[in-house]
């Protein structure tokens, strides 16, 4: 999450442990260890933007399932929530250019460099 929270063309990452998230202090008393290597982020831009990130991705495969061994992007807005409305989307958190994903056992180097070489396109 540092990587991305970093990252130039990334807007925000959104994650309970992260600091100012809404259920940051719910994390803290529930999960004192740790938890859960899926979170989302937003790409700067909208969509499209989003959806050409995923596309780029070597690693990742494209898959709704969550908490597997191998890591998985999705596009919430078009894929998971597409039976929202923008009001809905938005209410749950969910943006046209939001990501999910979902960390696998691969390599921390290998994921980040797919990360980035998605990212910059």
């Amino acid at each position: 999450m540092n990587f991305l929270k970093g990252h130039p063309k990334v807007e925000r990452v959104n994650h309970p442990s992260l600091p100012g998230s809404v259920a940051h202090d719910l994390y803290q008393r529930y999960f004192p260890r740790g938890a859960s290597s899926i979170f989302t982020f937003e790409v700067k831009g909208g969509a499209a933007e989003a959806r050409a990130v995923i596309d780029r991705l070597h690693i990742f495969s494209l898959l709704a399932n969550v908490a597997d061994v191998k890591s998985l992007a999705i596009h919430p807005a078009s894929t998971t929530h597409a039976q929202l409305n923008d009001e809905e989307l938005s209410a749950s958190g969910i943006h046209p250019n939001t990501v999910r994903l979902s960390i696998g056992i691969e390599h921390i180097d290998d994921i980040l460099n797919d990360l980035e070489q998605a990212l910059e396109g």
